[in-house]
């Protein structure tokens, strides 16, 4: 019993040592190197992860590390590696990125076995320098890091088993049809900062995506909204892009989008109903072209629509009826930027009354001189004296509430806040 109970306890602590170096890596941040920005690893229970049986081999490819507290991850990040090197067999985690690496043969991966992830980021990598196949043999692979390289074509087959995809600044401009096939684990996938137009959407590349909870598309060429993405769907962002139209119930048959991201597009009119979704904690629709407010669902948390033409904001289209049993959740109004010339009616405060802060900043009424409401900034809950302290420090609490913005509006922060 003596000898079965050590067996035990080594058990343990190495299932232990398995399970941290998936909570404690810090993975490499894709978009600018903020750790807010990082994108979620939306976990899939029904995933099965197998093993070598154990001891583990200690073998390491001379060029990179193999820390002995991380036996499955093998880091050959920042190296100035031209080539990929041989992965051990027993190696799950891969870390490339940051590298000049142009090419991945399929002969560095012929012992591969059970790896999971594959961070090939920021390199130098084109389609055609892909060994066809490469990746669809592994089919134990769940994060694919493709991001920030050189990519003039999407990079498939793709394994069944893939949840995260990551191909953002690339330069990618089809999507072939069966480009997305056999893909029905996929949660995430982004292709931002790519040369994406509207002729994508032909074959309805998205449709057969029944899981997939996360789609990014913003920085692209694209005119409108995309069609058929599957109902599953919890955030979409499509910033800075070139929309200009939001079709009539478009977003029925999105019913679980949690947040929405348009910025930087062309949209004017918002049809009254639009964004009435049972789940929407999120709405950024500034520095667009908007003229008029919308129906505001019960759910929103976070309003973003600074930086449009809005002369008045008026509240009864916003909120038509008051209900004490359903209170609105609206604690965040940005509206900076716009052509407001008075604040927004008290009678906001009845319909939204868990609403804490409205951003006025500098509103655009004239062109040549952009003015500023007596309050910048309003905060509810604010003691008398905090309040008078509020009224006599514009610039401080104006510069304060400026920065506040640029972090929220980051990129998915993180991946939705």
């Amino acid at each position: 019993m003596g000898i079965l109970s050590h067996l035990l306890i080594l058990h343990l602590l190495w299932a232990a040592l398995v399970f941290c170096q998936y909570e404690d890596y810090d993975f490499e941040d894709e978009y600018g190197g903020e750790p807010d920005q990082q994108l979620p690893y939306y976990f899939n229970p029904n995933a099965q992860v197998e093993v070598p049986p154990f001891p583990f081999p200690v073998e390491c490819a001379k060029e990179c590390f193999c820390p002995p507290a991380f036996p499955l991850s093998m880091y050959c990040d920042h190296r100035k590696l031209k080539t990929v090197p041989n992965i051990p067999s027993h190696v799950q985690q891969l870390y490339l990125q940051n590298n000049n690496i142009e090419a991945v043969p399929a002969g560095p991966f012929t012992n591969v076995t059970f790896i999971r992830e594959i961070n090939l980021s920021y390199n130098k990598i084109k389609f055609h320098m892909i060994d066809h196949g490469v990746f669809a043999k592994f089919s134990h692979l769940v994060q694919l890091h493709l991001q920030h390289n050189e990519l003039e074509e999407f990079p498939f087959p793709l394994p069944s088993s893939l949840e995260r995809l990551l191909l953002a600044f690339n330069k990618i401009s089809q999507l072939p049809a069966n480009a997305l096939e056999g893909l029905p684990n996929m949660t995430t996938l982004d292709l931002c900062n790519n040369l994406l137009d509207d002729s994508v959407f032909k074959e309805r590349p998205f449709s057969n995506l029944k899981n997939l909870m996360q789609l990014n598309l913003c920085n692209n060429k694209l005119q409108t909204m995309p069609p058929d993405l599957p109902p599953s769907l919890r955030h979409l962002s499509l910033e800075n892009n070139s929309i200009s139209h939001i079709p009539e119930n478009y977003f029925h048959r999105l019913p679980h989008i949690i947040a929405l991201r348009m910025s930087h597009n062309n949209l004017q009119d918002i049809p009254p109903n639009t964004f009435n979704l049972p789940n929407l904690l999120e709405l950024n629709l500034g520095h667009n072209k908007l003229k008029q407010v919308f129906y505001i669902p019960r759910s929103l948390q976070h309003l973003y629509i600074e930086d449009n033409e809005i002369e008045n904001i008026n509240v009864t289209v916003m909120c038509p009826t008051l209900d004490p049993l359903n209170i609105k959740q609206l604690t965040y109004i940005r509206v900076d930027q716009n052509k407001l010339t008075s604040p927004i009616s008290t009678y906001a405060f009845f319909c939204f009354p868990l609403i804490r802060t409205i951003y006025y900043g500098e509103q655009n009424v004239t062109v040549s001189r952009p003015s500023q409401l007596r309050t910048p900034v309003f905060r509810r809950f604010l003691t008398p004296e905090e309040f008078q302290e509020a009224e006599d420090n514009h610039e401080t609490l104006n510069q304060e509430t400026e920065e506040d913005h640029e972090a929220e509006d980051s990129y998915f922060h993180p991946y939705y806040h």
